[in-house]
């Protein structure tokens, strides 16, 4: 089955809870602080691997979290960090955030497109620290320890697009898939009525110096790019492909069909899906050329595959490249006819765009670098709403997070959690948003009475948060 285009849920470990202990020895009778700290969870990775095929493994399990971190000791005893899980997808798969309620696709977080490159989509949650580290010259034997941090969650929607050099596009029955039988060891289905193919195939073509991955697209009719006959499920497998090779079948087919109009129908529907895809490299194939009464139709198309060159230079008749663009290769993917040469055409003008693309290649986007910096800029933000007289709502990952890793049962603990929401500005948002003291603040499902926090600031103003 071939799969290219699910959605999974992703959960990454929650940390482990910080410890709180004290030193317990003979002839020691007031030991330190020694808690030790909660071990990281684990993240969940995705990672491009050219021995994946399609994105069957995820058709029917939809859950994925990796293993959480143990919790600290005494004695400094740290936590166990838990284990990455990581997610193999095929090279060229490309990764959205994923709305399960709103039923939409969100930021792009990644575009895998080599071998072994990685994204954490759920970080595990962070480690509780032990009260080791809330030591300060005021708070000798701290009676409180965090609470692991809870992981990342969320879902997302990994969409495949076929990573091939060359891409066979052309309406149904246009001889593709018996051309992709030619020219390599792939086996797809061959009939003679339209949509036989139905998902993409893939075919490595050795040529004279150089060989290429070509894919055999399924059939594609008029409005393609509104998704008829399953259009967009097609079209997306051509975006990433250096050439595309218009395969045009001159005997009109068994509706009789116009061939030049064939190919004016295929033109418009790539430049209709995106306006790149119009400006894309193409070879121009004429195919089942062995079929006595199809000359007329040839001298046609290339009559048309010569005006829409001169058109791209321009109108300049005669610019550089003009008569490669108009060139038109006839051939017989039934007899053999003329498919050395387009072998060796395609081979050589893949190897061309390949080589000129290496240089942008080399300065490629860093996603776990640039998804992690807009997250963590995301999560730092916060808001207040005001949901009646004198009841205010506080909503924010990172702010939710620290309600979480707090021990309510701790009045020390709390107090410290009053001095991070300080550290974040909180008091002056809420301020602004007119609470005084005694109002009622909600962060998840906790509520507290709101008051300034000038004693707790003095307290806690040489701790390293």
């Amino acid at each position: 089955m071939f799969v290219d285009k699910v959605r999974i849920y992703v959960k990454g470990g929650d940390g482990g809870a910080g410890c709180l202990s004290f030193r317990r020895e003979a002839h020691v009778p007031k030991g330190g602080p020694d808690g030790g700290d909660g071990g990281h969870g684990g993240n969940v990775v995705l990672e491009a691997d050219q021995s994946v095929s399609s994105l069957l493994d995820y058709r029917f399990k939809h859950h994925f979290k990796a293993t959480r971190g143990t919790h600290g000791m005494g004695k400094r005893m740290h936590g166990a960090t838990g284990d990455d899980l990581i997610l193999k997808v095929p090279v060229g798969t490309v990764v959205h955030e994923y709305s399960e309620e709103k039923k939409e696709t969100g930021e792009l977080i990644a575009d895998l497109t080599h071998d072994g490159e990685r994204v954490i989509v759920a970080e595990g949650g962070h480690g509780g620290r032990g009260n080791i580290h809330f030591v300060t010259s005021t708070r000798r034997a701290p009676a409180f320890a965090e609470l692991g941090e809870p992981a990342q969650e969320c879902w997302i929607e990994l969409e495949m697009k076929l990573m091939a050099d060359a891409a066979l596009v052309g309406v149904p029955s246009a001889g593709k898939s018996s051309l992709i039988a030619r020219m390599s060891a792939a086996r797809p289905k061959i009939a003679d009525y339209p949509f036989t193919t139905l998902v993409p195939n893939l075919g490595v073509v050795q040529g004279d110096e150089h060989n290429f991955v070509v894919a055999d697209i399924p059939g594609l009719i008029e409005g393609a790019h509104e998704g008829k006959g399953l259009g967009h499920e097609f079209l997306r497998h051509i975006e990433r492909t250096a050439l595309i090779v218009h395969v045009v079948d001159m005997t009109g087919g068994y509706e009789g069909r116009d061939p030049v109009e064939d190919y004016r129908i295929i033109n418009n529907e790539l430049a209709m899906y995106a306006d790149e895809l119009a400006q894309r490299p193409r070879i121009v194939v004429a195919n089942k050329v062995d079929v006595p009464g199809t000359e007329d139709a040839v001298r046609r198309l290339k009559e048309e595959v010569r005006k829409d060159a001169i058109a791209a230079a321009n109108g300049n008749e005669f610019a550089d490249g003009v008569d490669e663009a108009s060139r038109v290769f006839e051939i017989s993917a039934l007899t053999g006819k003329g498919v050395d040469s387009l072998i060796h055409a395609i081979a050589d003008k893949v190897f061309e765009l390949r080589s000129a693309a290496k240089e942008a290649q080399e300065g490629e986007v860093q996603y776990d670098q640039v998804w992690q910096h807009k997250r963590e800029q995301r999560d730092r933000k916060y808001t207040v709403r005001k949901l009646s007289d004198g009841i205010f709502r506080v909503e924010g990952v990172q702010i939710e997070r620290m309600v979480v890793q707090t021990d309510w049962e701790n009045d020390e603990a709390l107090s410290f959690l009053q001095h991070r929401f300080n550290r974040l500005g909180l008091e002056k948002e809420l301020l602004k948003a007119g609470a005084v003291n005694g109002d009622e603040i909600r962060i998840l499902g906790r509520a507290f009475e709101f008051e300034t926090a000038e004693s707790t600031e003095d307290i806690f103003a040489e701790l390293d948060d």
